[in-house]
């Protein structure tokens, strides 16, 4: 009997061996204390500029408006930090943050921190049963890391039980569809990708892998949430990328716009 330790066992492994096999992270502490800037020579350099321009653009047009309204420090859930670099920016503007992550991988997860100098807390646990005291922050940030979730209502669930009552939770950098086919299809594609390179498919943990409209409004209605969308431009090949491949007859691709979800009950 496959026990959920097993599967996240297997998810784990899986993961880091995807993640070391992209090149994923660095011995050197002034790699992590520059991102989302990076070399252009770095293996995933065109997948960290798309992360610089979405926090650039999430600094400017939803923290800032944070800030302001708050006149005080923010407390700051990271939700699947990964290797902290979010934290380490949003620390250094003077927020308390608290980085939570199932991967505590040296180069890839949580012990990263150690390589950066602002001070945050990092927390090993599952985003759906966070140990955390209930209403306990201001802000609830899914960094790349929402379409992981193997039930959004859940996941939800338990973030709106951190917040205060006027806390939010944004989410940055997740794929989303018009349409649930157009997101079913890219996932059997990355997982016959991900068979041909590594052997397997690493469908071990059944998360969703992706967002569409028609699940936005149900969870909209379902968690009396108001969703704000907003759409940073990324330049005109990503604008253009939906012509090319309507051209090639292709999916639709995927959109990375950046979520703010407020919670009416709260």
């Amino acid at each position: 009997m496959t026990t959920t330790a097993d599967v996240r066992k297997r998810f784990l492994e899986d993961y880091r061996r995807i993640r070391h096999a992209e090149g994923r992270g660095s011995q050197d502490s002034e790699y992590y204390r520059a991102l989302p800037s990076c070399n252009r020579s770095d293996l995933n350099a065109g997948m960290w500029a798309m992360r610089a321009k979405t926090y650039s653009y999430f600094v400017r047009n939803v923290l800032a408006c944070f800030e302001k309204r708050s006149e005080a420090p923010l407390d700051v859930l990271d939700l699947g930090a990964g290797n902290c670099w979010l934290c380490h920016r949003l620390a250094l503007r003077g927020h308390r943050l608290m980085a939570v992550d199932i991967f505590n991988d040296e180069r890839d997860g949580l012990r990263a921190a150690r390589h950066y100098p602002a001070a945050f807390q990092a927390l090993e646990a599952d985003f759906d049963d966070l140990p955390l005291p209930s209403q306990r922050f201001d802000l609830a940030i899914f960094n790349a890391s929402f379409h992981y979730s193997v039930n959004y209502v859940r996941t939800l669930s338990e973030v709106r039980r951190c917040l205060r009552p006027s806390g939010s939770v944004v989410i940055l950098d997740s794929p989303i569809y018009r349409l649930r086919e157009h997101g079913m299809r890219m996932v059997e594609e990355k997982h016959a990708a991900f068979r041909k390179r590594y052997g397997f498919p690493s469908d071990s943990l059944s998360s969703i892998d992706f967002l569409d409209i028609g699940t936005l409004k149900q969870l909209q209605h379902t968690l009396h949430l108001d969703w704000q969308i907003l759409k940073p431009w990324y330049g005109w090949n990503w604008h253009l990328r939906p012509v090319k491949a309507f051209l090639r007859g292709r999916r639709p691709p995927s959109k990375f716009w950046i979520l703010i979800g407020t919670f009416r009950d709260l």
